[in-house]
């Protein structure tokens, strides 16, 4: 319910990370949208308010949401975007937000995803019930948006790519109690991109904090099998684009091989780009890098597959 504290404090970080990053003075400012009607599932969650740091990663999130970027001049497609940070803390200042700001300036209306974190003392769920939820409002309110409700993706980068992933190939599996008339929609997304993702839960791959997070350090082999992503490929899959750099340290760029494999059996849309080195957490791409191609690329593949207006 209510918090006002952590609705200041949030407002105060959004302010610091476009003072970092810059915002397009000619969009629109962004729009808070709470998940959830009352307490999420699972509540109360943490006590004490939300933390924003300098680099704009959040932490102790208690009131999950999405932070709506409506462009000046919507073209129908919408995207909702989550930042990784190993189910631990998101990332939003290098990754989602940037990226959200990105699809606005060309058109796509953006929703960055806060959701709940295990290492806050949330169950392990709550990130993935946040998800479902997240693409359920966001279409459900389609027309408040100017958005085509057959055109909204969801891009993920790193653990937020696990996130997205699942959501992905897991959409109508009953993770919570539904609340609300936007609950009779469906969560999948209508294309998905992962950005030097976290997807597969299984050994050797299986040293992230991710991981940690979701599973705890023993899992059986069924448990881990349950929350990889690529096992859960079927022909209902949404199409995919795929970004990862083969020198990647953190997530191994296996996880993309396995999962691009996975959707190719599947006889899914996918493209994969493998850039020969960049390793992990570049954001939209650091100057002068290979990475950097990754906007362009994916903008690319969005319009070949119809989801972007040529």
């Amino acid at each position: 319910m209510g918090h006002p504290n952590i609705e200041r404090r949030t407002l105060l970080g959004m302010a610091m990370v476009m003072a970092v990053i810059g915002r397009t003075p000619a969009q629109p400012a962004p729009e808070i949208i709470e998940l959830w009607p009352g307490l999420p599932p699972d509540g109360p969650g943490p006590s004490g308010p939300e933390n924003v740091n300098a680099k704009g990663s959040v932490t102790n999130v208690s009131r999950p949401r999405l932070i709506a970027y409506p462009p000046a001049h919507p073209n129908g497609t919408a995207a909702i975007v989550v930042a990784g940070g190993g189910y631990a803390h998101i990332e939003a200042g290098h990754e989602s937000t940037p990226a959200c700001q990105w699809l606005q300036s060309i058109g796509v209306t953006a929703f960055e995803l806060i959701y709940r974190l295990p290492e806050d003392g949330w169950k392990p769920l709550a990130p993935f019930q946040d998800g479902q939820r997240a693409m359920r409002i966001v279409r459900a309110r389609a027309a408040t948006y100017a958005i085509d409700p057959a055109h909204i993706g969801m891009i993920g980068f790193s653990a937020g790519g696990h996130l997205a992933g699942m959501t992905s190939v897991r959409p109508e599996e009953a993770l919570y109690k539904h609340e609300d008339a936007a609950d009779a929609v469906s969560a999948r997304p209508d294309f998905t991109g992962l950005i030097y993702p976290v997807l597969t839960m299984m050994p050797p791959f299986d040293k992230t904090h991710a991981k940690r997070e979701i599973l705890g350090q023993h899992p059986t082999e069924a448990e881990s099998a349950a929350w990889s992503v690529e096992r859960h490929v079927n022909e209902h899959t949404p199409p995919m684009f795929l970004a990862q750099a083969a020198d990647d340290p953190i997530s191994p760029v296996d996880n993309s091989v396995m999962m691009t494999n996975a959707l190719r059996a599947a006889q899914v849309r996918c493209e994969l780009h493998v850039f020969q080195s960049g390793g992990h957490a570049w954001g939209m791409g650091r100057p002068g890098t290979e990475e950097q191609a990754w906007p362009a690329l994916y903008a690319a593949w969005a319009r070949v597959n119809g989801f972007l207006p040529t």
